[in-house]
Order: C-alpha cells, then structure tokens, then sequence
C-alpha cells in the first residue's frame, strides 16, 4: 500500500510530487493486533495531551496490572474513579474510559474480528456514539489500529494546516472543504493524511526582548 499510494499521490499535481519527493515512502504504520477495547482506551489517554503525559498515565495505569498487558473492562470498571484520578486521568477521562469498558463488555465495543468485518463509516457511527469518542478518535482508531488505507481525518488541524501549506493557502480550508477536496485522493487518503501531518512547518520566529 505505502509504495502505491506515494505514486498515487505524487501523480495528482506538482505540489504533491514535490511534498513526496521531499518525504519520502510513506512510513505508515498500523497495529493492526490490537483489541479496539484497548486502542480506545488508549487513544484518550492521550487526548489533548503531549506524548510523555500520555505515557506516563498510561504507564501508571499498567503498573496497577502487573500480571497482564492490559487490564480488562470489568477491571477498570472494578478499579473505581479514585484509582483512575490517581493515574492521573482527568474527571472527564476517567467517565469516558469507564463507559467504553461497559460498551465492551455491552459488546457496543466489538472485538477485533468483529471490527474487522464492519465498514469505515459503520464503526464512525458505533463508536462515535460513546460518550467522550468522537468521530476523529474513531479515525484515528481506523487509520492506527485497523489500517483502514481510506480515512482523511479532516478534522484533524495538522491535517489542514498541512494542506494549506502545500498549497500556499491564506487560509486551512473548513473541514467539509477538505473532504470534498480529498476525494480525489481515494483510495489512498490515510497516507495523504500522512504526508500532509509532515508538511515542512516554516521556522517560528524568535520574540525580541526589550532591553
């Protein structure tokens, strides 16, 4: 897929040949063995949070699970809301985490080969209805977890801004902008979402000090 979609996409225009010459292949990525229980769980541990934050919630999340991977939904549920404010999880969060792990004992959350059986927009509806999930932790989900090759998160800023600046745009074009515009780059817009995530940034410019 990778190799396809960058010659795909280096074929649209010059401005698309230039961003995946100046990339490279396409280095996506997916975890495709992962339950969607898990993944989404771990996708709002990191919501609205740098990297290390998300890591070290995580990690103290685990660290109450010795003994397995990944704790199991009736776990957290069990585990309590001061267990999970202790890891470090926001009131929010801790709401949001606790209802996907009834969704998945619900079976509102499907297990791995029953989400690999279900379409794009079918698992944007069934999760998207989770309390706290929305429809761009949905595509993260697609795009990272089930290597779903056709998702153009275009709600994503990075992916817009990516956009406008490949373009030399004033301005990021709205979301359902992006999509109608994106749909000439089906079948391949996971990597075009990947590409335009690695659109060179111009250097911020450094504040002057008085003095």
């Amino acid at each position: 897929m990778p190799t396809d979609a960058a010659a795909f996409l280096a074929a649209i225009d010059a401005d698309w040949a230039r961003l995946v010459a100046q990339v490279g292949p396409c280095g996506h990525e997916p975890k495709p063995t992962r339950e969607p229980y898990e993944a989404l769980v771990r996708a709002v541990a990191y919501q609205q949070l740098h990297v290390k934050a998300g890591d070290a919630i995580l990690a103290r999340l685990l660290a109450l699970y010795p003994q397995q991977a990944f704790p199991l939904p009736a776990q957290l549920l069990d585990a309590g809301i001061d267990a999970m404010r202790g890891c470090g999880f926001s009131a929010r969060k801790t709401e949001t985490i606790r209802g996907i792990a009834a969704a998945a004992q619900d079976g509102v959350v499907p297990d791995l080969g029953t989400a690999l059986a279900l379409s794009d927009e079918e698992l944007v509806a069934r999760l998207g209805a989770l309390k706290g999930i929305g429809r761009w932790t949905v595509e993260m989900f697609l795009i990272y977890s089930l290597g779903r090759p056709d998702i153009l998160p275009v709600d994503d800023f990075g992916v817009r801004e990516g956009y406008r600046l490949l373009k030399s745009l004033d301005t990021a074009p709205a979301p359902k902008a992006l999509a109608a515009i994106g749909a000439r780059w089906s079948p391949h817009r996971t990597a075009a979402a990947w590409y335009l995530w690695r659109v060179p940034r111009p250097p911020k410019t450094a504040r002057r000090t008085a003095g």
